[in-house]
């Protein structure tokens, strides 16, 4: 009988420290949630059956019989629960707070992504029209001063040095002209994704880097420009990125569009890689992988990456798209 005692005493006490620390941790919430009055409610609540265990507790130091004030101590079980009952209904507005701040941060951070995409292709843009407008008249005019030299020039071996004047001349308009188009590709804006990708394509087959397909159910139809820019992007640095680091020979790109959304899926044979461990691995100094991948979030779309070693890589991307 006396070790029922003393267990119940101590079961009381460590009762009673357990709602003080809970009464405590309850009104911290409190600061930390915007003073949300459910955690107010719940302090209170949890202070009442402190103060239920405190009278509980009295007959085992003193004379105090709990049924002196059985009627008060039914008051304060049912306002204790009613402050608890309020109190945790009221969370659910904490829950749906939250809910909008993260939806906002979203928000706020597809916005930053598209402004970021945006502002770079701009600049782009700018450097391509001040390279094409700049140094494009410059090398056309020394290319017809070679031109008049060849003519003028009688002796065959100041002819041969014009002759390879004139030939790196060509050359470097028909740089400046890839940089102009790989910096903002004229084509994309005028005529749309898909003849931009079929030249793309038709560039890099020609230089025999690497073999690729393109097939698509798109014909003349346009999008969103910023569609249309992101997917093109996309499509150039998983392309460079199998030129440069898979050792792949062949390669894919399927485009269609179908249900209001533009599906590409993106294939190739090489080395490939393990993509969750690369993903983490770079993610703190970034990498085109992630590059991709941000892209496609601030058009609100889906990208799969699946890779292993030995196996090459497989991309998938699926974004909303409306027909202009």
């Amino acid at each position: 009988m006396l070790l029922n005692i003393h267990m119940l005493k101590f079961l009381l006490v460590l009762s009673i420290i357990l709602q003080l620390v809970a009464a405590g941790i309850a009104l911290k919430l409190f600061s930390v949630t915007k003073y949300a009055v459910s955690w107010i409610l719940i302090t209170i609540a949890l202070l009442f059956m402190v103060f239920l265990r405190l009278i509980e507790f009295l007959p085992f130091i003193s004379n105090f019989e709990p049924d002196y004030f059985r009627e008060l101590y039914i008051w304060i079980g049912v306002i204790t629960s009613l402050f608890f009952a309020i109190g945790v209904y009221l969370i659910q507005a904490i829950f749906n707070y939250m809910k909008r701040v993260e939806t906002e941060r979203r928000k706020t951070e597809k916005r930053f992504l598209s402004t970021i995409i945006k502002t770079e292709e701009d600049e782009r843009t700018r450097i391509a029209k001040d390279l094409h407008d700049g140094l494009g008249p410059l090398l056309s005019a020394v290319k017809m001063s070679v031109s008049t030299l060849e003519q003028l020039t009688k002796d065959q071996r100041s002819r041969d040095i014009i002759v390879n004047a004139s030939e790196s001349v060509d050359e470097a308009i028909r740089s400046l002209k890839d940089i102009s188009d790989h910096l903002s590709p004229h084509v994309l804006a005028n005529f749309g994704l898909i003849r931009a990708l079929n030249n793309y394509v038709n560039k890099i087959i020609q230089t025999r880097q690497l073999n690729i397909s393109f097939q698509t159910n798109v014909k003349e139809e346009r999008f969103d420009e910023n569609i249309e820019v992101v997917l093109y992007r996309v499509t150039s640095e998983l392309i460079h990125n199998t030129i440069q680091h898979s050792q792949a020979t062949s390669a894919s790109v399927v485009l269609n569009f179908t249900n209001g959304e533009l599906f590409l899926e993106y294939q190739d044979n090489g080395i490939g890689f393990e993509a969750d461990r690369v993903l983490k691995m770079r993610e703190r100094e970034g990498s085109g992988l992630l590059n991709i991948q941000s892209r496609i979030n601030s058009l609100k779309g889906d990208i799969q990456m699946e890779s292993k070693p030995g196996l090459g890589v497989r991309v998938s991307i699926r974004v909303k798209a409306v027909k202009k």
